[in-house]
């Protein structure tokens, strides 16, 4: 198709007016909106290697990748092989398969903390499973999550922090009554001292900390080494249990996840549970949750806590995950997709430099992030700082360039296998055109 041309009407526009009359806001995840920036959203029509083309035929580099689940890129062979495959052989059963035995092998041979697993669709589900897991498992009620860390939309942790320290949430939701989030202890990111006295006054009676170790929903901010390290240190000595979100993370960071770049600078280091999603579906719905053989056991039909799902462990999307992971274990995978995500800052960050641009990023394997503020970001309140407006603008320019970013300043960026030092090329090219006339 031959992409749009400015005196023809888009295709992008008209799919919108009717996607908003049927579905509220025109889209079904509101991540997908261009609410925060302004404008029409990119109605996708086809996706291939590290590029997907919008319903006016135009092409642009990826750097959401289905927000992080394409590591791979799109269409890639032997994921495309296994699952056309997997669908020949049935849709979904309703009963056990091999290849949910086998994806779960894979999962815990990669990730030394979990030794059990339970497969589900989607990280929502596994993030409000893990948590009702914990409870169960220690008779406690409380949960500590963090500022501008996202666990999924379930009632519980659709919360903001209340006035002062040891307060707890309320909903930041229409539709979650207090009651529900009254057990929901939000902290600051990065806090060490805020986190000790919450331990103090509420950690024996608090279930688990649930953490991003590396946050992609306030952008890209990671949990500094002796923050984990005493979240670890606290858990251990309170018998909280510590609970990795790796939905964003898992398999995208580092083969072993978030958790195996700690292990490295914190001898010993293993969470309790993990939450994984996205990567390990291979863009098909599928997450986990798992974590030791004594906490995973609670879980039913072994023990008293209820969890079950329709689709859970659905046969093709455990062929998509299966042939992904399979995929990243091949030698170098993660040293040239690190390599590659790092040229993106890099390149990114020596072009605000020239232009006199405020401007810092971060990277780890083929995950991302940045901001048009410096230093770094530690926390929640800094990232809000960030300069808004001309992100906006700068997010605008990249799209007319073919350059598709996440629509929203607070959303990390992924790289895959199949970009091209081509591609962070004109990337590059591209966000040095609009800083040098902003």
């Amino acid at each position: 198709m031959a992409p749009n041309t400015s005196s023809a009407p888009s295709r992008n526009t008209a799919l919108f007016e009717r996607a908003k009359k049927l579905i509220p806001g025109g889209v079904n995840s509101p991540v997908r909106a261009f609410k925060a920036v302004g404008g029409t959203p990119r109605f996708v029509q086809r996706a291939q290697g590290a590029y997907f083309w919008d319903a006016d035929g135009k092409r642009y580099i990826d750097y959401i990748g289905s927000w992080g689940p394409m590591i791979l890129g799109h269409g890639h062979p032997a994921v495309v092989d296994a699952v056309q495959k997997a669908v020949l052989e049935g849709f979904s059963y309703g009963a056990p398969t091999e290849r949910e035995v086998e994806l779960a092998e894979e999962i815990v041979k990669l990730v030394p903390s979990i030794e059990m697993l339970r497969l589900v669709s989607s990280g929502t589900e596994a993030g409000m499973s893990a948590i009702r897991l914990a409870r169960g498992a220690t008779g406690r009620s409380k949960i500590i999550k963090f500022e501008g860390c996202y666990h999924g939309h379930a009632d519980a942790l659709l919360v903001k922090a209340g006035s002062g320290l040891a307060t707890f949430g309320n909903p930041t939701s229409a539709g979650v009554p207090p009651e529900v989030v009254q057990h929901t202890l939000v902290l600051e990111y990065n806090h060490i001292a805020q986190l000790e006295e919450a331990f103090a006054v509420h950690g024996s009676s608090t279930a688990c900390l649930i953490i991003e170790p590396i946050a992609g929903n306030m952008n890209f901010v990671r949990a500094s080494v002796p923050f984990m390290t005493r979240c670890r240190e606290l858990c251990t000595q309170y018998g909280v249990l510590l609970v990795f979100d790796e939905v964003m993370t898992g398999f995208r960071v580092a083969l072993g996840g978030a958790q195996s770049v700690y292990a490295k600078s914190i001898p010993g280091f293993k969470p309790d549970m993990t939450v994984m999603g996205k990567v390990i579906g291979g863009g098909m719905p599928l997450a986990a949750f798992g974590g030791t053989r004594a906490v995973m056991e609670q879980l039913a039909p072994l023990g008293p806590v209820y969890q079950a799902g329709t689709l859970s462990g659905n046969p093709v999307a455990t062929a998509c995950g299966l042939a992904t992971l399979r995929e990243l274990q091949k030698p170098g995978f993660y040293e040239a997709l690190g390599e590659r995500t790092r040229s993106l800052v890099s390149g990114l960050t020596q072009a605000a430099t020239r232009a006199g641009v405020s401007f810092c990023g971060d990277s780890e394997g083929g995950m991302f992030g940045f901001f048009l503020l410096e230093p770094l970001p530690q926390n929640y309140a800094t990232v809000m700082t960030t300069d808004g407006p001309t992100f906006n603008r700068f997010f605008h320019a990249m799209l007319d360039k073919g350059v598709y970013y996440a629509p929203a300043l607070y959303e990390a960026g992924f790289v895959s296998s199949a970009h091209t030092a081509a591609d962070i090329a004109e990337t590059v090219e591209a966000a040095a055109q609009f800083f040098a006339g902003r």
